[in-house]
């Protein structure tokens, strides 16, 4: 592998502990069919990382907090009969100085929180169950604004509203697109209606926001340290389309996990969670919808991004337990003229009892945080030299005018251009 260029552009993304943990001894399937050594290795390097992190399935309130402060099946065990007053107190105080024991009995003499508090509930209520329930049935700060991002037609802003509007909370969901209003009425024939009815309940709609640079969007800046919640169904950056032969040959090629574009998806959910410090309240919740067997935005990328800005994993909800979970989910992208997934038109090798709502709680420490580490995209010598995905059967002209309309499209990108 000395001369593949796009595998040692994979291997330059490693740290040297990696390099020698994950790739010693490792040597991809080179009679794979389907993916190439580079994307192979990519994804054997993702899959290793994700061993050491707290998985993608399911997981209540308790595992959660266990699994960053290292803590064993006692500590499980004891926490497991607290009633739901003394569990939310103990996790909201331990921070690893005092003994896990003592926070307990600290617990019983605390007073519940009463009325309407976010976080009230029966005194002697089974902690890990009446916690979750707060998450499924989605009992937010009722007075404090909530975002929506990267809703492709805004079905789910329109639910969330509704929700809202039914608990009588006074705070607005600001619902955000990603692309123009023009091109969302070409895609969905109800947009106009969806947006009156949204309207109708006191919310705002922007359009052509873009998740990596929410913290620099004018039209946002109002909402600093305002958003009590914050929802992001199903993130994707977006299928790389290109024209072979312009206005004729549609291009993608690329499995979501292929290093030529996986860079994209995890420097979404890197730059979305570093904008969102600059909005969402201390103790606000956010919300991130996926599959868990997603190739493209990786669960692992979503809790690391999270956590690394200060976002606490808290649970992660099986997407049908959601309350939230039936709107008229779309694909996000132009298959939406001509068919939706609400209409037996199912997402590829994804399972429904695979997605999965990861939820996360801001808990700002105060001290500045570390530059955002992002992934660098290939170089145009890296994009030119694969020759897998859209490239295999290529001939050198051909290969040429590829690389540089996709080396075109990802330098937009990086520097903020809108590419729909």
């Amino acid at each position: 592998m000395i001369t593949n260029v796009v595998v040692r552009h994979v291997l330059e993304g490693c740290t040297k502990q990696e390099l020698n943990a994950h790739m010693e001894g490792f040597w991809p399937d080179s009679s794979n069919e389907w993916r190439g050594p580079a994307e192979l290795c990519a994804v054997h390097l993702a899959q290793c990382r994700e061993r050491l992190g707290p998985g993608g399935s399911a997981m209540d309130c308790i595992t959660a907090f266990r699994f960053p402060w290292k803590l064993d099946a006692t500590a499980d065990a004891l926490m497991r009969k607290l009633s739901h007053k003394d569990l939310r107190y103990v996790l909201k105080t331990f921070d690893g100085t005092a003994p896990l024991a003592d926070l307990v009995e600290m617990a019983a003499q605390e007073p519940p929180d009463e009325g309407v508090a976010t976080g009230a509930a029966p005194e002697h209520a089974l902690g890990s169950r009446a916690f979750g329930r707060f998450h499924r049935m989605e009992l937010i700060d009722p007075t404090a604004d909530a975002a929506v991002f990267g809703d492709a037609n805004l079905g789910f802003a329109l639910n969330l509203a509704r929700h809202r509007n039914a608990l009588g909370h006074v705070g607005r969901v600001i619902a955000t697109t990603f692309e123009n209003l023009e091109t969302l009425r070409e895609r969905y024939p109800e947009i106009d209606e969806t947006i009156k009815e949204l309207e109708s309940y006191y919310s705002d709609v922007y359009h052509e926001v873009d998740c990596t640079r929410i913290a620099v969007d004018p039209r946002l800046k109002e909402f600093e340290h305002k958003f009590g919640a914050v929802y992001y169904n199903f993130p994707h950056a977006g299928a790389a389309w290109v024209d072979l032969v312009p206005g004729q040959t549609k291009v993608t090629g690329f499995y979501d996990s292929h290093p030529v574009v996986n860079w994209r998806h995890e420097n979404l959910m890197k730059l979305f969670f570093r904008g969102l410090r600059y909005f969402v309240k201390p103790g606000g919740t956010v919300k991130v919808a996926s599959n868990m067997g997603a190739v493209g935005v990786r669960f692992s990328y979503i809790i690391g991004s999270a956590v690394s800005n200060e976002f606490a994993h808290v649970e992660t909800i099986p997407f049908l337990e959601w309350t939230l979970h039936r709107y008229g989910r779309a694909y996000g992208d132009r298959r939406d003229k001509n068919k939706r997934p609400v209409k037996g038109a199912g997402y590829n090798d994804q399972k429904a009892l695979s997605d999965m709502v990861y939820t996360f709680e801001f808990k700002p420490s105060g001290k500045a945080l570390p530059e955002q580490n992002i992934v660098l995209p290939p170089n145009f010598r890296t994009i030119q030299s694969c020759q897998d995905g859209p490239f295999k059967g290529l001939n050198g002209v051909q290969t040429l005018a590829l690389a540089k309309q996709l080396h075109e499209r990802f330098v937009k990108e990086c520097s903020g251009i809108h590419v729909g």
